[in-house]
């Protein structure tokens, strides 16, 4: 999953859904996120590339040989290492709302979300309250064009989040890794596994032009596009994303 983002930000109608495509689904908290080991804030002591060799740690806790990774939006780029670094355990890559590992020249995203996420710098990032408005207001600026925003939901799911976390705050330590020269000497075109790339034409924080380069750079890759799906997994969307991974990852 995404960047602060805890297994809870998989949608369980979504596993399950491919779950009933018989599929075996694992969701996992990623580092600094839910009920997963924390880190003082500030003070990450793992690596973006830590992060890449969790996923196959994970594989490795269930005696899985090899499997079909998805990473929605910084879960994607984690998703896009691991492949290229433990070819041999991915099966397929599905990519939700990301980018192709070292592809330069790509659009930035809108005016109003970076506007939007240049606010942050002036949160008090202790403050749990403060930073539950902020994913709030984060939420609806990545909301989608084709679907009404579910504010409650979100709001329901936030709570969820924050009471389960022991530290939550400490999931700011991501954007240190986001910061760092993440995956540097990586590039999406040596990824050898098949490529499935889902995103929404009105996605503001990585606009599609980011999904369609995925096709143009990686040798085995589709892309699905969203009608006016935002930087998100709307509920409404779920049935068509799970029918086209399914399809796609096939063993």
């Amino acid at each position: 999953m995404g960047v602060m983002s805890s297994m809870l930000w998989w949608p369980e109608r979504f596993c399950e859904e491919l779950a009933a495509q018989e599929r075996y689904v694992i969701r996992y908290d990623q580092r600094d996120t839910g009920l997963s080991t924390n880190y003082p804030p500030g003070e990450p002591g793992y690596s973006f590339s830590d992060l890449c060799d969790d996923a196959i740690a994970v594989l490795d806790g269930h005696g899985i040989e090899v499997a079909h990774l998805v990473g929605m939006s910084m879960g994607g780029f984690i998703a896009q290492e691991a492949a290229l670094r433990h070819p041999r355990r991915v099966r397929t890559l599905t990519l939700i709302s990301s980018s192709p590992l070292g592809v330069d020249g790509l659009p930035s995203s809108t005016e109003a979300y970076e506007e939007h996420a240049a606010a942050a710098e002036s949160i008090d990032w202790s403050d749990l309250e403060a930073i539950a408005d902020f994913l709030r207001r984060d939420s609806a600026m990545l909301a989608g064009t084709r679907h009404p925003h579910d504010a409650e939901a979100v709001n329901v799911l936030i709570a969820r989040d924050m009471e389960r976390a022991p530290s939550f705050v400490s999931a700011t330590n991501h954007f240190m890794l986001l910061s760092d020269d993440k995956g540097a000497t990586l590039h999406a075109s040596r990824l050898e596994v098949p490529v499935l790339a889902i995103h929404g034409t009105s996605d503001p924080l990585f606009p599609i032009e980011h999904g369609e380069a995925c096709t143009h750079v990686v040798p085995n890759a589709q892309l699905h596009r969203i009608a006016g799906g935002g930087h998100e997994i709307h509920d409404r969307d779920i049935d068509e994303i799970v029918r086209v991974i399914a399809d796609r990852a096939v063993s």
